[in-house]
C-alpha cells in the first residue's frame, strides 16, 4: 500500500461526516473486497478495492470492512495486521494502524476482538459478491434473503447523492484517466497494419497502460466486428476494408476510470458507406454535446442524438419518413441499440452496483423496459459536476435485421432492400467523457481526433 497515492486525510473524513449525516442514525456497514481465488487459493485473480469503500475509506487491500458509527460520530476500520508468514511474502509493508491513520481513521480492531452488535441497527448495500452476501450473514445473523431484500435504500440513495457529484480532486484524477486513455487509443490508430490479429493491438494498448503504470478499467473491446456490443474475442485478422472498433480505458492512480471509444479504417481511408455511416453517428455525437447542461433530462439527449442518426440515414437512404416519428416507433433501435452513455467515475459504469434506478433515475422517472432505452443507463436531469460518457453508435446486426424484418416491424421507416446490402458492414462507435459545468461541458483528458477526415489522416501518415 502506497500511502503517498491517496487523498489528504481531510477528504475522506469530510465524506463520513457527509454520509453520516445523511443517513443520520445507526451504523453503516462499508465492505472491502476479499481476494479471489482463480484455481486454487493463493492464485489470486488481480485484486480490486470495492469503490464505496475506496471512496470513504481510500485503502486498497483486501480483507477490510469500515464502520461509519452514526450516533457515537466514530469511524472503525477492522481488520488483521501482517503476520510475520504474511510479510515473508508481501515483505514489509506500513501496518494497518498506520494506513488507517492516513485517511483519518484512529480506531483499528482486529478481526479477533470485534463483534457486531445485532441489537443495533446496520445500514448495507445490496451485495453483488457472494462472498459479501456471506459476510454479512454471519456478520448479523439474518438470512440470505434478508441480506438480498434488507439493504438500506437511505444508504444507496446518500451515497449516490454523493458520489454522483465530484470534487475538483476527482476531476483531476478523471482528467488523469483519460489522458493516458486518450494515449492509448492514438497508439492503437497509428499502430494497426493489416494482416496484424486482433490481440496485437490489445498488447499495443496494454503497454500505454503498463508503461504509466495503470491497470484497463474494463476489458478493452477491440474488434472488427463492431456490430457485437461487448466483443471480447481477439482472434479475428485485420485486413484492408476492415474497420476497427476500439472501446477501452485505464484507471488512474486512485482507481477512477477513463472510458473511450473509437473506430477508424484498416486502411487509409474509411470506404464511401463506411464514411456515410461514420458522419451520421458523429453529427448524432456532435449534437449531444451541444445539449449537455444543467437540467436537461440525459434521456431526452439521447433521444435527440438518435434522432439525428435517423436524420443522417435518411440522407444514406437507409431509411425514410420523419425522424422524430421514427424514434418515436423505435425504428432507430434497428441501428442503435444500447444508451447514448453512462456515469462515469470510480467505477467506469458509476456504482451499478448500487442499482441503475437509483443511479441514473429518479422516483418520479422511472427507468423504460423498452428496447433500446431499457439499456439506457442514465436518464434523469444532469447537474453540475457529474461525469459521464457520450457513446452513440451504429450496429448492424443481422439477427436482429431478419427477426424485425419477419415480424414486419419499421416498414414505415427502414428501406429494407438497401438494408441488406449492410448486412455485413459491423459496427461504429464514437466515446468521449464530459463533466457537466453551468457554461457548458468539460472534456475529460487530452482531445483525441474523432471527425472521419482527421481519423483518416491519422491513419494515412500512420500507414507512410
Amino acid at each position: 500500500m502506497d500511502l503517498n497515492n491517496l487523498f489528504a486525510a481531510s477528504i475522506y473524513e469530510a465524506r463520513r461526516s457527509v454520509l453520516r449525516s445523511s443517513v443520520g442514525s445507526g451504523r453503516i456497514i462499508l465492505l472491502g473486497n476479499n481476494e479471489s481465488s482463480v484455481n486454487f487459493k493463493d492464485n489470486w485473480y488481480p485484486f480490486r478495492q470495492d469503490s464505496s469503500f475506496l471512496y470513504y475509506f481510500g485503502l486498497s487491500q483486501p480483507d477490510l470492512v469500515g464502520i461509519i458509527d452514526c450516533d457515537n460520530e466514530t469511524d472503525i476500520i477492522i481488520g488483521n495486521e501482517l503476520t510475520i508468514d504474511d510479510i515473508i511474502w508481501t515483505g514489509p509493508l506500513p501496518s494497518l494502524q498506520a494506513c488507517a491513520e492516513r485517511v483519518g481513521i484512529r480506531q483499528v480492531i482486529s478481526w479477533t476482538d470485534y463483534s457486531f452488535d445485532i441489537r443495533q441497527k446496520h445500514h448495507f448495500l445490496p451485495p453483488y459478491r457472494g462472498d459479501h452476501t456471506f459476510q454479512l450473514m454471519n456478520y448479523l445473523a439474518i438470512s440470505k434473503e434478508e441480506v438480498e431484500s434488507g439493504y438500506s435504500i437511505p444508504l444507496v440513495q446518500s451515497i449516490v447523492k454523493q458520489r454522483n457529484i465530484k470534487s475538483s480532486e476527482e476531476i483531476k484524477e478523471l482528467h488523469k484517466a483519460v489522458d493516458v486513455t486518450s494515449a492509448m487509443h492514438l497508439a492503437v490508430m497509428e499502430a494497426a497494419r493489416p494482416s496484424m490479429k486482433e490481440y496485437e493491438l490489445v498488447g499495443v494498448a496494454a503497454k500505454v497502460a503498463y508503461d504509466h503504470n495503470v491497470h484497463m478499467s474494463f476489458a478493452p473491446i477491440l474488434t472488427i466486428d463492431g456490430q457485437t456490443l461487448h466483443n471480447h474475442y481477439h482472434g479475428n485478422t485485420i485486413k484492408d476494408g476492415d474497420m476497427v472498433l476500439f472501446d477501452g480505458g485505464v484507471e488512474s492512480p486512485l482507481f477512477y476510470a477513463g472510458d473511450m471509444t473509437r473506430t477508424f479504417p484498416v486502411s487509409g481511408s474509411f470506404t464511401t458507406k463506411q464514411k456515410e455511416i461514420y458522419d451520421a453517428v458523429y453529427q448524432a455525437h456532435e449534437l449531444a454535446i451541444m445539449n449537455l447542461k444543467p437540467g436537461i433530462l440525459f434521456r431526452d439527449i439521447h433521444l435527440m442524438a438518435a434522432a439525428k442518426l435517423v436524420e443522417g440515414f435518411i440522407d444514406i437512404g437507409l431509411m425514410k419518413g420523419n425522424a422524430e416519428e421514427a424514434v418515436r416507433a423505435g425504428a432507430h433501435t434497428m441501428f442503435f441499440q444500447c444508451g447514448l452513455g453512462h456515469m462515469m467515475g470510480l467505477d467506469v459504469h458509476d456504482m451499478e452496483n448500487l442499482g441503475e434506478q437509483y443511479v441514473g433515475y429518479t422516483p418520479d422517472l422511472i427507468k423504460s423496459t423498452a428496447f433500446g432505452l431499457k439499456s439506457l443507463r442514465l436518464g434523469k436531469a444532469l447537474e453540475e459536476g457529474n461525469v459521464l460518457t457520450v457513446e452513440p453508435g451504429a450496429y448492424f446486426i443481422p439477427a436482429l435485421i431478419d427477426k424485425c424484418k419477419a415480424e414486419g416491424l419499421y416498414q414505415d421507416f427502414i428501406h429494407y432492400d438497401v438494408l441488406e446490402t449492410y448486412r455485413n458492414f459491423g459496427g461504429i462507435r464514437v466515446e468521449e467523457d464530459f463533466v457537466i459545468r453551468n457554461n457548458g461541458p468539460e472534456l475529460l483528458g487530452k482531445a483525441l481526433v474523432k471527425s472521419s477526415d482527421a481519423i483518416e489522416s491519422v491513419r494515412k501518415k500512420a500507414l507512410a
